[in-house]
C-alpha cells in the first residue's frame, strides 16, 4: 500500500476512534436511532444536489447504505445508549476486520496470505487482552447488539468493494441519503413525530455540533475516504487498519468522558500495533542478481 494510502487510513481510523465518544454525547442529546438519522441526512443532503450519479447498480448504493449507515449505526447507537461504554465499543466493533476477511475470502474469492493471517491473529489478540481489561461488568445485550453492528460493517465492506473503482463520494453521498430514509421511519416509530419535533425545535448548541462532527468528519469525509481505499485495494489489506480505532476510541474516552485506563490497555496496544505491521506490510522475497546473457 503507497504511503499516502497509509496515512489516509490513519487519519481516518483515529476520527472513527474519536466518533464514539461523540456518539456517547449525542445519544445524551437525542434519541439513538434520530441521532443516526440525523447524521445520514446531514452527511447527504445538501452534497447530494452537488455530485453525480454513482457509476454502480443501485442495488449496491442501497445495499451499502442500509448495511453502512442504517444497520451499524441503529445498532451501535443503541448499545451505547444501553450502556455500552465508548471505549470499549470501539474495542468490540473491531471484529469486523475479521469478519470482513472471511467474507472477502467467501464471496470475492481474496486469499488473504500466511503473514495477513498472522498479523490479524496477533492484532486480535491484542483486542484480547484490552477487553480482559474492559469487559468486567458489561451487560450483555449491549455486548450482542455492539457484535451485530460489526458483522454489518463487514457487509457494508463487502458491498463497497464490489462497486469497483468508481468515484467513491457519490456512492457514500448517495448511501447516506438511503441509509437516513429507514432510521428516520424507526425514530418516528419509536419516539413519535411530536416528540421528534420537539427535540429540534429549536435544537441545542450541543446537538448541533455533535451531528455536524457525526455528519461530515466521521460520515461523509471518513467513509469517502475509507471506500476509496477499498476499490484501490484488498479488503485483506484494508480492514486491518480499523484494529487501530480502539486506540482513539479508548483515548477519547480517557480525556473527554473520564473513562479509566489500565496498563493492560497499553499492552493490547503493542500487540495491536504489531499485528498491522504484519499484516499490511509485505516482505519482499529476496532476488538473487541475473547476469546478462544467462
Amino acid at each position: 500500500m503507497p504511503l499516502r494510502d497509509v496515512l489516509i487510513a490513519l487519519v481516518v481510523v483515529s476520527i472513527w476512534g474519536f466518533n464514539f465518544t461523540v456518539i456517547k454525547l449525542s445519544v445524551a442529546e437525542l434519541p439513538p436511532l434520530f441521532a443516526a438519522a440525523l447524521r445520514f441526512f446531514f452527511a447527504a443532503v445538501p452534497v447530494i444536489f452537488f455530485v453525480a450519479r454513482p457509476k454502480a447498480p443501485w442495488r449496491l448504493v442501497m445495499g451499502y447504505g442500509l448495511a453502512m449507515g442504517c444497520a451499524l449505526y441503529a445498532l451501535l447507537n443503541m448499545a451505547i445508549y444501553l450502556g455500552m461504554p465508548a471505549s470499549l465499543a470501539s474495542l468490540v466493533l473491531q471484529i469486523q476486520a475479521m469478519l470482513t476477511m472471511g467474507l472477502a475470502f467467501f464471496f470475492l474469492g481474496e486469499v488473504p496470505r500466511k503473514l495477513q493471517l498472522v498479523g490479524a491473529g496477533v492484532a486480535f489478540s491484542g483486542i484480547g487482552i484490552i477487553a480482559l481489561g474492559h469487559g468486567v461488568g458489561v451487560e450483555m445485550i449491549p455486548l450482542l447488539v455492539t457484535l451485530l453492528a460489526a458483522v454489518a460493517w463487514a457487509i457494508a465492506n463487502i458491498v463497497s468493494k464490489r462497486a469497483g473503482a468508481i468515484p467513491m463520494i457519490p456512492f457514500t453521498v448517495w448511501g447516506n441519503f438511503f441509509a437516513s430514509l429507514p432510521l428516520f421511519a424507526l425514530a418516528f416509530a419509536f419516539e413519535g413525530g411530536p416528540a421528534l419535533v420537539g427535540y429540534v425545535s429549536p435544537p441545542s448548541v450541543n446537538a448541533i455540533v455533535l451531528i455536524a462532527f457525526l455528519a461530515y468528519p466521521a460520515t461523509l469525509f471518513g467513509f469517502s475516504m475509507w471506500s476509496g481505499l477499498l476499490s484501490r485495494h484488498s479488503a485483506a489489506t484494508v480492514a486491518p487498519f480499523t484494529l487501530l480505532v480502539p486506540i482513539a476510541g479508548i483515548t477519547s474516552g480517557v480525556l473527554i468522558l473520564g473513562e479509566p485506563v489500565y496498563t493492560i490497555d497499553i499492552i493490547g496496544g503493542v500487540f495491536i500495533m504489531a499485528g498491522l505491521a504484519l499484516t499490511v506490510f509485505k516482505i519482499k522475497p529476496k532476488q538473487t542478481p541475473v547476469q546478462p546473457g544467462v
